[in-house]
């Protein structure tokens, strides 16, 4: 006795050898043995054997139409057997009846399984509903195919120009765009990426990297959604002062301005005048929504995104000309440039000078500084007593820096990059930083000592953290440093000034201790802030590879800093070079560019011989 029977979801024919109530021992004809139980057994019969019954059962399945037995089989449940007897209008021969069974089980949008051997027709409703899903994934296949075809070619479809960055950075990887994109690029060998380069999909690398770190941080947009016009700070007392603020052309939210007051001892009364947007951006307002989305200005070679909308910026920066609300630290100095005292207070002060970098290095710089004889220009007691002043309070933290090192301004205008070599620690600098250092550090301590929340910046053993916690800063030799100068700039700075402001005016402060909204700023402030900075170096490094194309440079010198890492001597660059492993830090050495690729912001730098052995050392040059 023969038998077709279900094992795992596939029917198999064999022959029984023996066979008990429950079980069979039933033999395929490979001569794989099999123990089945008797529920599992669908149809017996005698001959023909069972390899000639499962051959000519798939013959006549292939010609069978599943809508017409769908139509024949009415609307009830019924055995295989009992469909085929209908089917072929006689007892169905073995291999008649199981060409039945294979048709039902390959067919389950129009018959649903009830049992072994037994099956239900599905209702039209659902039939017609099961087909659509069919034939529109049919067409979907279809499309993908298509697709797969083009970018495989090399030819952008029309369907990607208005995905290009999204789908490489942030895609929805279910859409048949992105599906077909990945089977092309496993095709073509590349990485999607580059496929979609090769489609010449990428025409300006600049604004493909622009994109991608919108679409993760300004998902929605640099613009500002209409907000209600930053509020009027209160009546605020009037300084008598003349403060101007030093800053490079670019800047429109001047935060920090100074001013110096001649007192008839000889002592001097330091004004530091920090922009005070907190009187008008209300805790929990629009306006703060905005400010606390976007947690600080983003700036970049040729732009930046502003943290608050110009008409705020407009409302409350350290304009020249204007009367300006400022919180003001006051710092009494004595003839021989001790301080001994201090005063903060929330006041209208009078700006009258917005001073450039650009203009003042040339009259305010190291060289005129040692001149006695070079012409008077503005301002220049004023600024010549406050470096005396800053050298002062460098000296007193400890951090006297005496190596002369180089900063890099980035202007871009058009398509051309200046990269402009400055000095740094110049007196502009010295003056702007230890000043802001010096109010950052005291107003810290002032809000440690009155136990008011803050948040500050600490470092320890070189690593550099935000924290609610007073914990010193180790590279700049200060007990506490909370950010508190750039609140146009920075959310932290915004948030420690409507602390400070409370400690001022007398009144409860805006975050009480253990506040959430303290540590969620702190936690959002990091991470937002480590992106944007990483961002800022990215375009860079962009932007000096342009200029190594741009300049036709193709050898540059470096100093090698340790291993195969490696600093040029005229860009602001730090990159890896594998053939100077071996070569002594702080050796002067030539490197061949090439391989510059603006896409992946990448190039290949190759020793091509040693200019100057590191000093003392004594080596030959090569």
């Amino acid at each position: 006795m023969h038998v077709i029977f279900e094992e795992d979801g596939h029917f198999k024919a064999g022959s029984i050898l023996s066979e008990t109530e429950a079980t069979a021992q039933v033999e395929a004809a490979s001569g794989k043995r099999s123990k089945v139980k008797a529920a599992n057994i669908l149809l017996r019969f005698a001959a023909p054997v069972p390899a000639e019954v499962m051959n000519e059962a798939e013959t006549l399945a292939a010609d069978l139409d599943a809508d017409f037995l769908w139509e024949a089989a009415g609307s009830d449940e019924f055995g295989f057997e009992q469909l085929a007897q209908e089917y072929y209008g006689h007892a169905p021969r073995p291999a008649e009846a199981v060409a039945l069974l294979l048709k039902l089980h390959a067919s389950p949008i129009h018959f649903h399984k009830k049992g072994r051997g037994r099956y239900r027709p599905a209702p039209p409703e659902t039939l017609a509903a099961a087909k659509a899903g069919l034939e529109k994934k049919r067409q979907a296949a279809e499309k993908q195919a298509q697709l797969v075809a083009e970018l495989t070619a090399f030819r952008l479809p029309a369907e990607y120009a208005s995905l290009i960055p999204r789908i490489l950075i942030a895609p929805d990887k279910n859409t048949l765009e992105y599906k077909a994109l990945e089977e092309a690029a496993v095709a073509a060998g590349l990485s999607p990426l580059r496929l979609i380069d090769r489609c010449g999909a990428i025409p300006s690398t600049l604004e493909f990297h622009r994109m991608s770190f919108l679409l993760e941080w300004f998902p929605r947009g640099t613009g500002f959604v209409p907000v209600t016009e930053p509020i009027d700070p209160p009546e605020l007392p009037r300084s008598h002062v003349r403060a101007f603020s030093m800053d490079d052309e670019a800047t429109t939210e001047i935060d920090d301005a100074l001013s110096v007051d001649w007192r008839d001892d000889g002592g001097v009364r330091v004004g530091i005048h920090i922009a005070a947007p907190a009187l008008g951006i209300p805790p929990g307002s629009e306006l703060d929504k905005v400010a606390r989305e976007r947690l600080s200005t983003v700036y970049f070679p040729g732009d930046k995104i502003t943290m608050l909308p110009e008409t705020l910026i407009h409302h409350y920066t350290l304009g020249e000309a204007h009367d300006c609300p400022a919180l003001s630290l006051y710092v009494d100095v004595a003839p021989d440039l001790r301080v001994l005292g201090t005063e903060t207070k929330v006041e209208m002060v009078h700006i009258a000078d917005n001073l450039r970098h650009e203009l003042l290095e040339v009259e305010f710089n190291a060289d005129t500084l040692k001149n006695p004889d070079f012409p008077d220009y503005p301002w220049r007691r004023e600024l010549e007593w406050l470096h005396d002043f800053a050298a002062v309070l460098e000296a007193g933290r400890g951090k006297a820096d005496t190596v002369e090192r180089v900063d890099y301004n980035f202007k871009v205008e058009g398509e051309t990059i200046h990269i402009v070599p400055r000095k740094r620690g110049s007196p502009i600098d010295k003056v702007v930083s230890e000043l802001m250092i010096f109010a950052n550090a005291h107003w810290g301590g002032w809000l440690a000592e009155r136990r008011v929340p803050a948040i500050y910046r600490a470092q320890a053993n070189g690593k550099t953290r935000m924290t609610t916690a007073p914990d010193p800063h180790q590279g700049l030799g200060v007990d506490q440093y909370a950010w508190s100068t750039s609140p146009l700039r920075r959310y932290v700075d915004l948030v420690n000034q409507r602390q400070l402001i409370s400690l001022v005016q007398g009144t409860d402060p805006v975050y009480p201790p253990r506040s959430e909204q303290l540590f969620s700023a702190v936690r959002d402030f990091e991470l937002a802030y480590d992106a944007y900075n990483e961002f800022q170096r990215r375009l860079e490094r962009y932007w000096m590879l342009r200029w190594l194309i741009q300049e036709g440079v193709h050898e540059v010198t470096a100093n090698v800093i340790r291993d195969d890492l490696v600093r040029f001597d005229n860009l602001p660059m730090v990159t890896r070079a594998p053939s100077v492993m071996g070569v002594a830090p702080a050796t002067r050495v030539r490197l061949a560019i090439s391989g510059i690729d603006l896409l992946d912001i990448s190039f290949h730098a190759e020793l091509v011989e040693t200019v100057a052995s590191p000093p003392d050392s004594g080596a030959v040059l090569s």
